[in-house]
């Protein structure tokens, strides 16, 4: 794998509360530089990134019920329509983690069907955050089935805002789930190239990282 096509498995991501639009601007250089898959920023910068990668191979992703998932599936759709007219091409939405461990599987598959539909109206692809840190490996196997029972593109590991981040295991686990029909993305606590690596050997097909400057840049050779 060269270091473009390690790139394009890559959200750009950057979260944190305390972002200020400077910041923004900067991933959305880095970005272009390297040729990520997206900027992965919150709803209030998605505009400003739209405008920084108008007419580039970078998409726009942002985040939906984040980082609870404990809005209601109203809030999430909205957020979600929102967020796409004002030119996000990807949703990363959180799932309501205690209706899932609750056993609300038809609420759980209704919340990301709802989002789902609203994303693939407009071509929008919508991933899934189940996070893994807070599920037993059943409950981690129900909502990857959820998630492909509601029509999502990829389930993804974590918000990073939660215990725990991406781990090998959980990537097989939830690879092995989906099977190839699903993307998965690998996203807490990724830093470097071996770990980027690592997800990927594990059946990652993104990975979602505010370090993906170093990332590629480790890339041997």
């Amino acid at each position: 794998m060269n270091r473009r096509e390690l790139a394009r498995m890559i959200d750009h991501t950057l979260l944190k509360p305390e972002a200020r639009p400077a910041e923004v601007e900067r991933l959305c250089r880095e970005a272009l530089m390297h040729h990520f898959a997206s900027v992965c920023i919150n709803p209030i910068f998605v505009p400003m990134a739209t405008r920084k990668l108008a007419g580039s191979d970078v998409a726009v992703c942002t985040v939906v019920g984040f980082p609870l998932g404990a809005t209601s599936t109203a809030m999430k759709v909205c957020e979600a329509e929102m967020a796409i007219a004002q030119g996000a091409t990807e949703i990363d939405m959180v799932i309501p983690v205690g209706m899932l461990k609750a056993g609300k599987l038809d609420l759980v598959r209704g919340d990301v069907a709802a989002v789902a539909a609203v994303c693939h109206t407009h071509r929008a692809l919508l991933k899934v955050i189940i996070e893994a840190g807070l599920l037993t490996d059943a409950e981690k196997v129900t909502a990857c089935e959820l998630c492909k029972a509601a029509h999502a593109d990829f389930v993804k590991t974590s918000t990073g805002f939660a215990k725990g981040g991406a781990t090998v295991e959980d990537v097989a686990l939830m690879r092995a789930t989906v099977g190839p029909a699903l993307g998965v993305k690998a996203a807490g606590g990724i830093g470097s190239y071996a770990d980027a690596l690592a997800m990927i050997e594990a059946g990652a097909t993104r990975i979602g990282a505010s370090r993906g400057v170093q990332i590629v840049e480790g890339l041997p050779g």
